[in-house]
């Protein structure tokens, strides 16, 4: 069994997070897959980002506020 870091993203209303978790590979057909850890991680992220309360998810994560561009604005 091995084991590679992935980020993934979480995204609620204007927030987003990345998130470093790693993916376990193994022999087994659910390959790969996250740890137990790794899952509470993301829902305590996802939680806290929905609540805003961004000092909590930036523990686990990298977070960013989105803002949407003007319509018919092209950079």
């Amino acid at each position: 069994m091995s084991s590679r870091r992935h980020t993934k993203m979480i995204r609620e209303n204007d927030l987003m997070a990345e998130v470093e978790v790693d993916l376990v590979e193994s022999s087994d057909p659910w390959s790969p897959y996250l740890s137990v850890e790794d899952v509470r991680k993301l829902d305590h992220v996802r939680l806290s980002l929905r609540k805003g309360d961004i000092a909590s998810a930036l523990k686990f994560a990298r977070v960013y506020r989105l803002t949407p561009l003007a319509s018919g604005v092209v950079a």
